[in-house]
């Protein structure tokens, strides 16, 4: 019996000794990114918070702005087997996902063989994936969401874990497909890169301009980077937090569909998917932190990122020039 009782406390010790080796490595990790991406300290949070949670991330900026090299930098530093698909309007999707050739073997007997696209990798980089048309953007549905392909009835798993980070142009862009809602969803978070600072600016120009640059170096593998996506699921929340979460998720969605929104801009708005992305995020972001647990801050913090890209305004928000970000930033001064 007195073993028993001593078991809670020998766990939470437990989880607190993990999260603060946790804490540790993540720190090494954002150190090491910052070596090779100057400035944009929110993007990459925002990216390495996703990375955590263990989800799928859309990065959207105008070219020129580092967002592949990012991209490229994390799969370094977090030790991922990590490739790379350029999206082009002739892309196909058996270039993403593979296709079965016909092979023939010494004795004359024919079968087929599947060979396998890039996206079998860890983290897979879709590089200015609103170029390609909408029926190669479909590829990578089912993969996002069940973390498995189908090829001619036959279902291939992919590697665990498994990311997509994907780039996009704005859509104001020419030669842009914008991504359908189904997939838009599919994603934990969209991050906005903008311009860097001044000061970021010149130390990329002082830095990347002479005659080497500074090489990603790997600060975890990929066992270590399991055991703390693992840990994030099982950090505690507190009722404030889930509070927070429900209602700024269900505000954000119309009257007339159920939603608590006192907003007349919104159209559509987001699913329990937004929900569960948020109650990832907030683990992963205080943990980046250092800290234990999340807190309202955080919700608030990552509103924004988990909701924008699932939420459509209608013909009089348009009118008025009211944004997204606007409505989001409205309904979250109820919690501030």
């Amino acid at each position: 019996m007195s073993d028993m009782s001593k078991t809670p406390a020998t766990d939470e010790k437990a989880i607190i000794k993990e999260a603060e080796a946790a804490i540790a490595k993540v720190a090494e990790a954002r150190s090491a990114i910052g070596e090779v991406i100057f400035g944009q300290e929110d993007v990459i949070e925002n990216a390495l918070t996703t990375i955590l949670a263990g989800g799928h991330a859309l990065l959207v900026g105008v070219p020129g702005l580092a967002k592949t090299k990012l991209v490229e930098t994390l799969g370094t530093v977090l030790g991922l087997d990590a490739n790379r698909v350029q999206f082009t309007p002739d892309l196909m999707p058996s270039d993403i996902l593979g296709s079965e050739i016909l092979d023939q073997d010494d004795d004359g007997k024919r079968s087929f063989r599947f060979v396998k696209g890039p996206i079998f990798a860890q983290l897979l980089m879709a590089d200015e994936i609103n170029r390609a048309s909408p029926r190669t953007q479909s590829a990578l549905l089912q993969a996002m969401q069940e973390y498995h392909v189908t090829i001619a009835g036959q279902r291939y798993d992919l590697p665990s874990p498994f990311h997509v980070l994907a780039t996009q142009n704005p859509l104001e862009q020419e030669g842009t497909y914008p991504l359908p809602e189904a997939q838009l969803d599919r994603f934990l978070m969209q991050i906005d890169v903008r311009y860097p600072e001044l000061d970021a600016e010149r130390r990329i120009l002082m830095e990347t301009t002479g005659s080497g640059e500074a090489p990603a170096k790997a600060a975890m593998d990929i066992e270590t980077l399991t055991n703390i996506q693992s840990l994030v699921r099982r950090m505690p929340v507190g009722d404030s937090v889930v509070e927070a979460i429900l209602g700024l998720v269900r505000s954000a969605r119309p009257a007339s569909e159920g939603g608590e929104s006192t907003s007349e801009h919104i159209a559509w708005g987001p699913g329990p998917r937004a929900s569960q992305a948020l109650m990832l995020t907030v683990r992963a972001r205080a943990l980046l932190d250092g800290r234990l647990a999340p807190s309202v801050d955080d919700v608030l913090a990552l509103a924004e990122p988990v909701l924008q890209h699932r939420m459509a305004l209608n013909f009089a928000a348009r009118a008025e020039g009211v944004g997204v970000r606007q409505v989001i930033g409205t309904l979250k001064e109820k919690w501030m």
